[in-house]
């Protein structure tokens, strides 16, 4: 099987421009026994009993470090009797570094995401009630002070629904700064970006200042003081929570994967 099926491979609705937008596909049976990997001519390949995976526009899937081949075989090989591809969020975006379906530049991808600094979730406050905005400014403000400090920047907050005036400095300064990162690694700072709703969060992440739960808590300090006011449903809050925190932290890993060049040097899924 040296190609996988459309929905094994990870295709999806028809997006923009008749180009095929990446979703998580159908579960499927599993197929494989045995995952491995192995050096090719242009990077490290994912061998599924010994036959090579293929990306979803049937491009060879080779990624550029051993660390991230061994991460991606051990998500394959973590599946079950069913493969749940909805949960293989750095297979997905290796995918989308390969084959780059909306056929995006560089360029682009920096503009995309930095244009979230103009809805950052730490850059809009609230006036009432005053617990959350006392909440707010007491969790927000040391992030956006320890970012204003790591790059140099003005950034601001403000209870206007317009949001904060963000200086176009600030924006050329973090358009600088992600111009430092190779195209695989601006994939995974779009996809953290898009799970936290915020740029700075994202990049307090990404530069270890705060941890994956703590990003993810600080994107959802709102709904998380609506539930201690109110309570919740259960078991959908906590699965909502875990999904973030999975997306965030496969995303996070997958830049600091894709911007190292160091080998792992112990063997893949030691027994």
């Amino acid at each position: 099987l040296s190609r996988l099926p459309p929905a094994a491979a990870g295709s999806g609705p028809v997006g923009p421009c008749g180009r095929r937008a990446y979703a998580p596909p159908a579960e499927r049976k599993r197929f494989y026994q045995n995952v491995s990997i192995s050096q090719g001519e242009g990077g490290f390949e994912i061998n599924l009993d010994h036959r090579k995976l293929k990306t979803p526009q049937a491009k060879l899937f080779t990624v550029p470090s051993e660390a991230l081949a061994i991460a991606v075989a051990t998500e394959w090989d973590s599946q079950k009797d069913t493969i749940k591809f909805y949960t293989m969020h750095l297979t997905t975006l290796c995918n989308t570094a390969l084959d780059n379906p909306t056929q995006r530049s560089k360029t682009q991808l920096i503009r995309a995401a930095v244009k979230f600094l103009e809805t950052d979730t730490v850059c809009y406050r609230v006036e009432e009630p005053p617990a959350l905005a006392e909440l707010q400014k007491n969790e927000w403000d040391p992030v956006v002070t320890w970012a204003e400090k790591r790059y140099n920047v003005t950034i601001g907050s403000s209870t206007s629904i317009l949001g904060p005036n963000i200086p176009a400095s600030t924006k050329e300064t973090f358009v600088s700064h992600l111009a430092s990162y190779n195209m695989w690694a601006l994939q995974g700072i779009e996809f953290v970006i898009t799970q936290l709703k915020s740029l700075i969060l994202s990049m307090s992440l990404i530069d270890r200042h705060i941890t994956v739960e703590k990003a993810v808590l600080l994107s959802r300090l709102e709904e998380e003081y609506q539930i201690q006011r109110w309570g919740n449903v259960e078991w959908a809050h906590d699965y909502e929570l875990c999904e973030l925190r999975a997306r965030t932290a496969a995303g996070t890993l997958f830049v600091h994967l894709c911007s190292e060049s160091s080998s792992v040097k112990h063997k893949l899924l030691q027994d």
